[in-house]
């Protein structure tokens, strides 16, 4: 799987819609709060050309694109941090996803109520902001009240947590997201406490079709504030995403070029998670199956055999490793051997995007 992605918001702005139209789920979408309760999960794949470029020159029995995993968490509201809404339910599930898509309002309809009774999307993202920071407040609070008597001790790695956890804990109290404060190392050594807003967040702005073709004020003022945080941020219509799950997929690129958009929302959303969260795509192929698989960008070639099965991770002895791009020139993996184009590399060397690799191993 490439990654798992939250899809959060205020209630009615258009999540669960989205959510449908991205996974062709169907789950229930209604115009009233709480309507989603438990997380709805949908299993996407992801679109590549070239894996199925590869596969027609290749003629496998079996193509596997890689896949990513949206989870449709219930609508927050004002308190969820202390249980309003059910929040606290809602809350520990955002803390099992590795990225957050923020579902911000950027249209006015009538028709569809707003659950704090007029469109204003920074209010809104503050809102929600607000919620998830005191939840990780409260986790903050609880781990600084276990730790801090003990640190007194003596123990210098975890005096250094301490340090670590007030520091957080003091900025995020003046209302400063975890992401903005946090250095990888730290992360890592705080990963225990899942905490929400160090992870990072995509803006999405939902618009209505007008919007999509030029930009109100709703979505220059997220873009300004995506800006100043250093978040990305997509602009898309669930409305339209819907409509556009309905077609086959010729139907679907005609009716995108009708409304001048070059690709789906999916795409879009796929695309920035996998920049927000550094991800790359390497390939195998063979007769019996292409696959495309995902990894961290700067992972290793013994690494990235892991990904396939632990054994191969184990028993790495090379890695042949031929270029999307020269595949593409000769259109075969064996003329790109003979012609010296393929490479052997060891498990040091660092795999990059569009890399067709078929790992040798032993155990």
């Amino acid at each position: 799987m490439g990654f798992n992605c939250g899809i959060v918001g205020l209630p009615n702005v258009g999540k669960s819609t989205l959510f449908n139209a991205l996974t062709k789920a169907h789950v229930e979408s209604a115009n009233y709060p709480f309507c989603t309760i438990d997380p709805n999960i949908g299993i996407v794949n992801v679109p590549d050309d070239r894996l199925y470029f590869i596969a027609s020159v290749i003629n496998p029995k079996k193509v596997t694109p890689t896949t990513i995993e949206f989870v449709d968490i219930a609508g927050l509201v004002r308190g969820a941090s202390k249980g309003e809404g059910l929040g606290n339910q809602f809350l520990t599930h955002i803390r099992q996803v590795d990225a957050i898509a923020h579902i911000v309002r950027c249209f006015e309809n009538d028709d569809v109520t707003h659950v704090e009774g007029g469109i204003d999307p920074i209010r809104d993202i503050e809102i929600i902001n607000n919620e998830l920071l005191l939840s990780d407040l409260e986790i903050l609070e609880k781990a600084l009240n276990k730790y801090s008597k003990v640190a007194k001790s003596g123990d210098k790695d975890l005096k250094e947590k301490v340090e670590i956890l007030k520091r957080l804990f003091d900025s995020a109290s003046n209302g400063v997201m975890l992401r903005n404060l946090m250095t990888e190392e730290e992360k890592e050594l705080l990963k225990e406490y899942n905490f929400i807003t160090s992870k990072p967040v995509m803006f999405v702005m939902n618009v209505d079709e007008e919007g999509l073709q030029k930009e109100n004020d709703y979505v220059k003022k997220v873009i300004d504030y995506a800006n100043k945080e250093g978040s990305v941020y997509i602009k898309i219509s669930a409305k339209i995403e819907a409509e556009i799950a309905e077609l086959e997929k010729e139907e679907a690129k005609e009716f995108l070029a009708a409304l001048g958009l070059k690709r789906s929302g999916l795409e879009m959303m796929i695309q920035e998670g996998y920049r927000l969260l550094n991800l790359i795509t390497f390939f195998t192929a063979g007769e019996k199956e292409v696959k495309a698989w995902t990894i961290q960008n700067g992972t290793n070639a013994q690494k990235a055999a892991g990904k396939i099965h632990s054994d191969i991770e184990r028993g790495f002895i090379r890695a042949e490793v031929t270029d999307y791009d020269t595949f593409v020139e000769l259109r075969s993996l064996q003329k790109a051997k003979e012609l010296g184009k393929t490479r052997l590399e060891g498990k040091e060397y660092i795999v990059k995007d569009g890399d067709i690799i078929y790992f040798r191993f032993n155990v």
